[in-house]
């Protein structure tokens, strides 16, 4: 199966999500391993790199957006996160310290499959090819088979999974005018949801990274009632 090698860390205190998420993902072919806090979680890592982190952000001791922004700073785990069904604030703060997608309690089996799959289908490595597919733009490098931004200097850009996804729509689409819709269904597929903010908040911690690296360059745009563009020249290079 496509799944057999992939490896999810399923972080929750509640032993009874815990016990059915796991069973969900083992009965599916993925090696499931599990920890009830940050704690359990760090003592996995010592021994396994997971494909992606499933993480609940309400935890016991140091809570889940604490260990998001954490492991953003130390790797480049995707994290799928769980929050409760009406805290929409919790969703945001979390998509901002680097969570790359969510889901809200009580989910069903098929949309957590669902997005775990849409999530590992966006951050696998991309198959060898004989043509490389990197190209330049303002100050960067950016190779879309290795998954790697780097300036002009060969320094690499610390981008989430998400960020290069969002980022690569605008690299195949320069000075174009992209929608929210647009870029949730080249993103996140059939799993989009019309009404997530998730766009906004990628494009805005996306444009804060590039400005940063680029100082005095506004290099992605907001277009009012129509989305956002890349506003600088992409060339191809070998």
């Amino acid at each position: 199966m496509e799944e057999m090698a992939r490896t999810i860390l399923v972080v929750d205190d509640d032993p009874e999500i815990r016990r059915l998420v796991a069973a969900l993902l083992s009965r599916e072919g993925f090696d499931v391993r599990t920890a009830e806090n940050g704690i359990e979680l760090d003592d996995v890592l010592r021994r396994v790199r997971p494909d992606l982190i499933i993480l609940d952000l309400m935890l016991p001791g140091e809570d889940g957006l604490s260990i998001c922004r954490r492991m953003r700073s130390e790797g480049a785990f995707p994290i799928l996160m769980l929050t409760a069904k009406n805290d929409e604030m919790d969703r945001v703060v979390g998509l901002e310290v680097g969570a790359d997608d969510y889901v809200s309690k009580p989910f069903g089996p098929r949309e957590l499959l669902a997005r775990v799959r849409a999530l590992l289908r966006r951050t696998q490595s991309q198959p060898l090819q004989a043509a490389s597919r990197r190209y330049s733009f303002d100050r960067f490098i950016i190779d879309l088979d290795a998954r790697q931004l780097t300036d002009e200097d060969g320094e690499p850009a610390t981008l989430t999974s998400a960020e290069f996804d969002l980022l690569t729509c605008f690299v195949l689409r320069p000075r174009r005018v992209l929608s929210r819709d647009q870029i949730l269904d080249w993103t996140h597929g059939r799993t989009a949801d019309p009404l997530d903010r998730t766009v906004d908040i990628l494009v805005s911690r996306l444009r804060k990274k590039l400005e940063s690296l680029s100082p005095g360059n506004t290099l992605i745009s907001t277009v009012r009632n129509g989305g956002y563009l890349l506003t600088v020249p992409v060339r191809q290079v070998s």
